[in-house]
């Protein structure tokens, strides 16, 4: 019989074999995203924007964010959207229980490589997810960075995920964080409007300023153009492709872009790249 210990040295030694993973700790943020925290049985070197396989024994596995800071670590956390067979086998999961990971995949993003700029954020919905770990690496540095900007925009107050680390964000006097809803429920004392409306409050330094704009692909669209009128040039605007992802191996083709397997070489690309790929240069 294959014991654990087997399959975790096997899952260290090809990316084709999952290694286990405890959920220790599970949290309903909406009616169709939940947060999970995973243990892991060995430590995986996180860099921010990479993504994991994760799956349900008999089910099947999906690309997943990762959302917990960069770094070493020995659990990470996630942020599921239930939105096919997979997805809500995960949900149904129990703390206690165990699913199965490989990975880390994608090359992801050293926040290093702007230490010493101003950092802005834009994440749109469940994009929040991915831009969490960008802005934990940031933050967990922040003597290392300028100014620190976050817009997130969500469709309702309902869809806000992460509500625990907005209250922390905005009661941290070195981060400047801005939130919007398309839509009020009547209670929301916020701003509303679509996230781009955001854009009027910034005072923005475009010669020393790294962007990152993550969300779903009409936001990244208008989004994208808001921060090239602030003057950031195309190679410091950096997105995530991860939508595209399914086998993250570069063997199935799904998130093939011409010749780029964004799995492989992304999902974390400048918006220069995107450009470059999608006219075919």
């Amino acid at each position: 019989m294959t014991s654990l210990a087997t399959i975790e040295l096997d899952a260290q030694a090809t990316p084709y074999m999952p290694m286990p993973a405890k959920l220790v700790h599970a949290e309903q943020f909406t009616d169709k995203e939940r947060f999970f925290r995973w243990e892991l049985p060995t430590e995986l070197e996180i860099k921010a924007g990479q993504f994991i396989q994760i799956g349900v024994m008999g089910v099947g596995e999906a690309p997943i964010s990762i959302t917990s800071a960069p770094g070493k670590r020995t659990s990470i956390d996630m942020c599921i959207r239930a939105v096919g067979d997979v997805t809500n086998a995960l949900h149904r999961l129990e703390v206690g229980q165990t699913a199965w990971m490989r990975g880390p995949f994608g090359n992801g993003y050293d926040v290093k490589q702007c230490e010493g700029q101003d950092v802005l954020f834009v994440a749109g919905g469940l994009g929040l997810a991915p831009c969490r770990s960008f802005i934990a690496g940031v933050l967990d540095n922040r003597d290392k960075y300028g100014d620190v900007t976050i817009l997130y925009g969500a469709r309702t107050p309902a869809d806000l995920l992460f509500k625990d680390d907005l209250e922390e964000w905005a009661a941290r006097k070195d981060v400047k964080l801005l939130v919007t809803v398309d839509k009020s429920d009547g209670q929301w004392a916020g701003h509303v409007g679509l996230i781009t409306t955001l854009f009027r409050k910034l005072t923005i330094d475009p010669t020393n300023t790294t962007v990152f704009v993550i969300g779903p692909p009409i936001m990244f669209k208008f989004a994208v153009l808001e921060v090239l009128a602030l003057g950031i040039p195309e190679n410091r605007i950096y997105c995530s492709l991860e939508r595209r992802m399914k086998c993250a191996l570069g063997v199935c083709g799904h998130c093939q872009i011409r010749e780029v397997y964004v799995c492989k070489e992304g999902p974390v690309f400048t918006y220069q790249r995107v450009k470059r790929m999608r006219e075919g240069i």
